[in-house]
């Protein structure tokens, strides 16, 4: 039986990733990766986001900087490049698609 909410966690991370890499060199605020995963999953919450750029941080494959308004800007660290380009292994907790070409 497929876990739902793992596959949900993980599949987010991974387009958190994607975004960021498209967002590059520059960096994206949380509203833009919002609505990115909110074309995924509609239902996608503010707080589900952070949580993930949270992980995603605490991996060290995005620096998270929490702005005095309450926002919060992300973009990748050099590994979290690595992991979008499929030049590092993918650790379990991201659901990167395997390498097809």
């Amino acid at each position: 039986m497929i876990d739902q909410a793992k596959a949900r966690r993980e599949h987010l991370r991974w387009l958190i990733v994607l975004t960021l890499n498209n967002a590059r060199p520059v960096g994206a605020f949380e509203g833009p990766i919002l609505s990115v995963a909110q074309s995924e999953y509609p239902d996608a919450s503010p707080l589900e986001l952070r949580r993930e750029l949270d992980y995603l941080g605490d991996r060290n494959l995005v620096q998270v900087t929490r702005k005095p308004d309450g926002r919060w800007f992300a973009e990748l660290t050099r590994y979290g490049v690595d992991l979008a380009e499929y030049t590092v292994d993918c650790q379990p907790g991201i659901a990167r698609p395997e390498k097809y070409w």
